[in-house]
């Protein structure tokens, strides 16, 4: 009898924009096994995670701006019980020298979330700060 095998772990990442989100998956040897574009709707959240699922047992995933047009995806995320990393800006130098390209953004933030560089953990929009900002 054949031994069920194991899904591999994977690593998303997102570039966020208000009506798009990109989001690139990479395996645990850092190599992209896709990149796709989805709505910034709940049913574009939900499209997004299954989409990710799809290559293996997601990890986590490097999110930019989460206190702005992600921030709807980083609540989606969390209640799905989905470990969410924000990352920063990627390189500027880098981004100068091979201009704005929102495939290899998010492929950026799905590599800094692997290595778990350039990200910080996402605040997490509750308690007195948020009942303050309200």
């Amino acid at each position: 009898m054949a031994k069920p095998k194991q899904p591999i772990p994977v690593e998303g990442g997102v570039d966020t924009h208000k009506n798009l989100h990109v989001a690139a998956v990479v395996d645990d040897n850092d190599q992209i096994l896709g990149t796709q574009s989805f709505a910034t709707t709940r049913q574009g959240n939900k499209l997004m995670l299954a989409w990710m699922r799809s290559f293996g047992d997601v990890q986590r995933i490097g999110v930019e701006c989460t206190r702005s047009y992600g921030g709807d995806l980083l609540r989606y995320m969390q209640v799905a019980s989905v470990d969410v990393l924000e990352v920063t800006a990627p390189d500027k130098l880098d981004r100068r020298r091979r201009g704005k390209n929102d495939d290899f953004d998010a492929q950026s933030a799905a590599h800094a979330a692997i290595a778990k560089r350039r990200t910080v953990t996402p605040r997490s929009r509750d308690g007195i700060v948020e009942f303050l900002r309200i």
